[in-house]
């Protein structure tokens, strides 16, 4: 899609006359590439130019350039304004005329055209003033190029003797005016062939100054007596005063030395992605799979953990540093690692606070749905929120500009840049071949080379390096591979492989690099909610034949201990977690079955039967008799002491055993008095008198007021229904293709309101000057809409709405009664009825206009 004006149309005089000559596809790139051009929808071209001038949008234009589109601009911002393109090309490609610079210098250029940072021809170039002003070198600001002012902008303040003994010393004519004398020491500094001829005359060590000076920055210090080699120099203009004791290298000297290039090295082509390894994609798939899997066990073990209620919520938000500690020792992994998962589930909107009087966080509503749902839909859900949040959970433990401690889950740690930089990284993985694994210090670089404006404390690049682990953990890579469900969740087409087309293991490992040639990167740009729902959807149905299928049994050991091959339906991964404690967990989890953890199962209603019977089910192998043995000794031991409220006391039927309590020395913190044979009096509540006396080796039951065992359960807390946090978005989103649409009709409209010729009235009352809007008396305008509408003709009106608004609109009524003119409005491309009273005045178009 051309974005250049128009061959037949007259070469335009300004931005807006650029803009008006473009197609409507044309606009359309503009503004989707600078989505900030239409926040709000501007009344015409002229509005939409004016904007795009601004300091701020063109700062935000100028952060997404890449470098070569970026060193363009740069060139033409110490090119003569306006420039020709074979200056422009000189100053890119130097006297070499290197042909890669050469080639893709069309490219970049149509970039900065497009995005309304460049107009005019090829002829007459010209760079917006506002990023002229921002990248022209200055003291303040030097450029990037290294290159300092100009022979004119450098002799300014000069006083015209001296600019006469310049101009004889280096061998010219002298002139009668300063301007003609720095006109033809501009020419002598800018003609290859003379200024080689001056140069040859140079002393050595003259020339080791120009050379330290050739590359930037361009101003050194002198004294107020220079050496020869510097008063050589001076004395020919090679190097000219800006102040007191400070010198600069004009620009065309530079130039010269360059051999004409403005940058020392162009970088026209992005750093190619190289290959870090190869693996065979089902290798890849499945070790991605895996670690998919280990994903979603490692969320429901945290939700698990803060299923009766999680901890507190700090008075600034977030979670405290001890409480991510102890998340992380209760997940086996590292802190940054618990920091992840607890901000993803956050992403996911599976946690949130509670939001009551002692905050606390806890799980949502929706993670009950979300256990329901097949795996992979599960995982989907994960990736997708991950994918699209633009919260950062390596910030976490980090200092705020305020050098508070950023926390998981607390404010702060929102990143507008996180959901395109996890992007494009994965993008860059979906341009390698498939399994092969990226050098993480190329894909730095190439990320480097697509955004080098934006210096935001290195910040893109840890966003990488984290995108790269995190991918990892979450299962979108595998061997640092992106799998093929991980190129379905970014919409990038999967090539379905047959065992047959199963390359074989190469010999390469981590160390070896295969370098991969440069081609242009696959366009793979976030996706609408939408599409991206779609795509989720796509990479569930890969990945679910790849993830284990949940067994409905475990294998007892004698040692007291359950294996548990692979994953576990949920019914009996709930019970034996009731039952067993877990004592590792991997490829396959053990469980071990303790007093303790048999009690817990008791006390939640079951029956040393229903244990007994629940194990020989779900066993392939025989109930070891220990376990047997260790189920029916703490079931008949379970209830025979009974706990209720006295505040509490203590009941059994053996008199012998309330004996055995009180001569207890453990027992002493208890309270603890006969009531009478069978019960004793404590003055600790029912919970701690359950907690001492299972300390001691007892296993009593909580019974109620009526005397029944209490059933205990663990009660889920859950909050009130959330959503998931909102991404902070960077600038105003991209619009889509119907408002994009819209737009470009409003404009259009808007322009043609604007800029139609209007017949000039005879007595001038009607006039409208500088693009004011049309003013006439209410007589005039209501005989005029009449008149227009027996005559079918287009009118001019100015209009201001209930909002106080004024606009110009281009009409043509067909009806006028009851104080209402209803007209066919061009601007809008629609009927529409508007008040007369609100109408300011009316003004006809000239002929062959409406």
């Amino acid at each position: 899609m051309s974005t250049e004006e128009t061959p037949a149309a007259p070469a335009p005089r300004s931005l807006a006359e650029a803009l008006r000559a473009r197609h409507d596809d044309a606009l359309a790139a503009l503004l989707r590439s600078r989505p900030d051009l239409i926040t709000p929808v501007p009344a015409d071209l002229t509005q939409l130019a004016t904007r795009a001038g601004t300091r701020a949008s063109v700062v935000r234009a100028l952060e997404h350039l890449d470098r070569f589109a970026l060193q363009t601009a740069q060139a033409l911002a110490v090119a003569a304004d306006p420039a020709t393109y074979d200056e422009l090309l000189g100053l890119m490609a130097g006297d070499e005329k290197d042909p890669a610079v050469a080639a893709a210098l069309p490219r970049a250029l149509g970039t900065l055209r497009e995005q309304a940072l460049v107009w005019g021809g090829d002829d007459r170039l010209r760079l917006v003033r506002t990023a002229r002003e921002l990248l022209a070198p200055s003291p303040q600001h030097p450029s990037p190029t290294g290159l300092g002012p100009t022979v004119r902008e450098a002799t300014a303040g000069m006083s015209p003797g001296r600019i006469q003994e310049i101009v004889t010393t280096a061998g010219l004519a002298s002139t009668h005016d300063s301007v003609s004398a720095v006109t033809a020491l501009t020419s002598l500094f800018t003609d290859r062939e003379r200024m080689a001829a001056l140069l040859a005359g140079a002393p050595a060590d003259s020339l080791e100054v120009l050379e330290r000076l050739v590359w930037g920055p361009p101003y050194g210090q002198v004294t107020a007596d220079p050496a020869p080699r510097l008063r050589w120099l001076l004395d020919r203009g090679l190097l000219l005063p800006t102040a007191p004791g400070t010198v600069v290298l004009p620009r065309e000297v530079a130039l010269h030395l360059r051999r004409g290039r403005a940058h020392r090295t162009p970088e026209p082509v992005p750093p190619p992605v190289e290959a870090a390894a190869a693996h065979r994609p089902q290798v890849v798939d499945t070790t991605a799979a895996g670690q998919a899997y280990t994903a979603l066990a490692t969320v429901e073990e945290l939700l698990k953990e803060w299923d009766e209620g999680g901890p507190a919520v700090l008075r600034a938000g977030g979670l405290s540093v001890r409480d991510l500690k102890r998340t992380a020792v209760a997940l086996d992994v590292s802190e940054p690692v618990a920091a992840f998962w607890v901000e993803l589930a956050y992403a996911a909107g599976l946690v949130a606070s509670d939001g009551e009087a002692e905050e606390r966080y806890a799980a949502t509503p929706a993670y009950d749905e979300w256990l329901q749902s097949p795996p992979a839909e599960r995982w989907a859900r994960l990736a997708t929120a991950w994918l699209t949040a633009t919260r950062t959970p390596g910030l976490v433990g980090g200092r705020d500009a305020k050098d508070r401690t950023l926390s998981a889950l607390g404010p702060g740690l929102d990143r507008s840049a996180a959901p395109e930089v996890r992007h494009r990284v994965l993008a860059l993985l979906a341009h390698l071949p498939e399994g092969a694994a990226p050098a993480a210090e190329s894909v730095l670089a190439r990320l480097r080379w697509e955004r080098p404006q934006r210096r935001e404390d290195d910040l893109r690049e840890r966003l990488a390096r984290w995108t790269l682990s995190e991918a990892e953990m979450l299962g979108v890579t595998g061997r640092g591979a992106l799998s093929a469900h991980g190129r379905a969740l970014l919409g990038a087409p999967v090539h379905h492989r047959t065992p047959q087309e199963e390359p074989p293991e190469g010999p390469e490992g981590p160390g070896d690099k295969l370098p991969v040639h440069h081609r242009p990167a696959p366009a793979l740009a976030p996706l609408p909610p939408a599409e991206q729902a779609t795509a989720a959807a796509a990479a569930a149905r890969l990945l679910a034949p790849l993830l284990p299928e949940p067994l409905d049994h475990v294998l007892l050991q004698a040692d007291l201990t359950a294996v548990a091959p692979g994953p576990l339906r949920r019914p009996l991964a709930d019970m034996l977690g009731v039952l067993a404690d877990v004592e590792s967990k991997g490829g396959a989890t053990v469980y071990r079955f303790t007093p303790g953890s048999v009690r817990r199962a008791l006390d939640a209603g079951q029956t040393a039967a229903d244990l007994h019977a629940f194990l020989a089910a779900h066993s392939r192998t025989p109930v070891p008799q220990p376990l047997a043995y260790l189920i029916d000794d703490v079931a008949r031991r379970h209830g025979h002491l009974r706990v209720g409220a006295a505040s509490a006391y203590v009941r059994c039927d053996d008199d012998a055993v309330l004996s055995e309590i009180l001569a207890d020395k453990r027992a002493a913190g208890l309270g603890l008095r006969r009531l009478a044979p069978t019960v004793l009096a404590a003055q600790a509540g029912p919970a701690a008198l359950l907690d001492g006396l299972r300390s001691m080796g007892f296993a009593p039951a909580a019974e109620s007021a009526e005397g029944d065992v209490l059933i205990t359960r663990a009660h889920a807390h859950r909050t009130p229904p959330r959503t998931p946090p909102e991404p902070v978005p960077d600038g105003p989103p991209v619009p889509d293709d119907t408002l994009l649409a819209a737009a470009i009709r409003a404009i259009r409209a808007g322009d043609l309101a604007s800029t139609a010729p209007r017949r000039q009235p005879e007595t001038g009352t009607g006039a409208a000057v500088g693009g004011e809007l049309p003013r006439t008396s209410s007589a005039e305008t209501l005989a005029t809409l009449q008149a227009a509408v027996l005559t079918g003709e287009s009118l001019w009106i100015g209009y201001v709405n209930a909002d106080g608004a004024a606009s110009q609109r281009v009409i043509a009524p067909v009806r006028v009664e009851g104080g209402f003119v209803t007209a066919y409005d061009h601007t809008a491309d629609e009927v529409r009825t508007y008040p007369l009273h609100r109408i300011t005045g009316v003004a006809e178009l000239a002929d062959g206009d409406h």
